[in-house]
């Protein structure tokens, strides 16, 4: 599947670092999560819309008085700074990036976490990083199948409207959300399986799935294969994962 003279992009949630980071140490043309981990169709499809049409003003930022700096709800907790148009610039470079990442890329692999998001209570935005701010700010959602395929939908038109001859791989991360409660957990992956099985059928020969997930669950399900919090995948696994996704 890997071809050191093809572009990747990889977004979505911590296994994306993984095959992100492998790609990197091997030579190909990859480029991973610029603006930080995604973990929800959502987060994905706001920064996918936001690179492609790259207009600064709508950034959403805001500042974190406690840590008197700026930041933006859409990047990772590292892009901030004491005035806001230094914040500001710093998130657009990295958008700037992806955007031009995705209109040039030969495939673009989607990494799935979860279908629940955080949207602001104040006007229902949902957010990539919660940035560490106070729990009454956000209201969580659970995104149904129909959504989570409405969802996917709109980013891939979005993103073969750019680039016609995209190739799309969906992963479904490994991660399980403890904190959801295990059955839980399972009813969001199953989600958004469910809708990535939609997405094939509904784009033949521009999407297809690598079962990341599977491996773990089935091939590697035993503990050694864990990390010691029992919940990431292990260096171990990341490497037999990597192994399989190359062949």
């Amino acid at each position: 599947m890997l071809d050191k003279a093809k572009k990747y992009v990889l977004l979505g949630s911590c296994f994306s670092q993984y095959m992100g980071a492998k790609m990197e140490a091997e030579g190909y043309h990859a480029v991973c999560n610029p603006l930080g981990t995604l973990f929800n169709p959502e987060s994905i499809r706001n920064t996918v819309l936001h690179a492609l049409k790259g207009n600064a003003d709508s950034l959403p930022m805001f500042r974190d008085e406690a840590m008197q700096e700026w930041r933006c709800w859409w990047a990772n907790t590292r892009f901030r700074a004491p005035q806001e148009e230094d914040a500001r610039a710093l998130v657009q470079d990295a958008f700037r990036v992806l955007g031009n990442a995705l209109c040039h890329a030969d495939r673009l692999f989607l990494t799935l976490g979860t279908n629940v998001c955080y949207r602001l209570v104040d006007d229902g935005m949902v957010v990539s990083n919660c940035q560490r701010q106070p729990d009454c700010l956000f209201q969580e959602t659970t995104l149904s199948v129909e959504k989570v395929c409405v969802v996917l939908a709109h980013t891939i038109d979005c993103l073969l409207a750019k680039n016609t001859t995209l190739r799309i791989t969906f992963t479904v991360s490994p991660y399980r959300y403890r904190k959801y409660g295990w059955h839980r957990s399972q009813l969001s992956k199953a989600t958004l399986l469910l809708a990535i099985d939609e997405m094939q059928r509904r784009y033949p020969g521009h999407v297809d799935y690598f079962p990341s997930y599977e491996m773990m669950m089935d091939e590697l399900r035993d503990y050694r294969y864990y990390a010691p919090d029992g919940l990431h995948p292990s260096p171990e696994a990341v490497d037999i994962i990597w192994n399989r996704l190359c062949e």
